[in-house]
Formats: structure tokens, C-alpha cells, sequence
């Protein structure tokens, strides 16, 4: 699975993609209400490790996400 964190605008925020290993998205949403989506995406109990993630990863760059 890939993490991708996008910059947002003054009024589009900053988003968040989930992506499989074939680059398929999986979840798309607001770097500052997560939990839902993470759920939905079947990362539920892992709601902080990501949150922490998200909040060290640079803008723009995808990286491989190992849970």
C-alpha cells in the first residue's frame, strides 16, 4: 500500500490517497479527519500510527506504507 499527502489551496485542503500496490485508489480524505476513511479502508486500530505518518511525510512524494 502507498501513502500520497496532497498540498492543498487556500480553499481546497490538504488531502490524503491510500493506493494499493497496482497504484488503485482506496481511500481519499482530509489530512485532519482520517478516521472514517481509514476505517472504511480496513485500517482500523492502526488510526494513530497513520495520523503520525501523515503528519512526517512530505507533500507531494508517495511512499510505501508497511502496516
Amino acid at each position: 500500500m502507498y501513502i500520497l499527502k496532497i498540498k492543498g489551496t487556500a480553499k481546497i485542503p490538504d488531502y490524503i490517497q491510500l493506493r494499493d500496490d497496482r497504484f488503485t485508489l482506496l481511500a481519499y480524505f482530509r489530512v485532519d479527519r482520517p478516521e472514517k476513511a481509514l476505517i472504511k479502508a480496513g485500517l482500523s486500530g492502526k488510526e494513530e500510527e497513520i495520523k503520525k505518518l501523515i503528519n512526517e511525510i512530505p507533500y507531494g512524494k508517495m511512499q510505501k506504507l508497511e502496516i
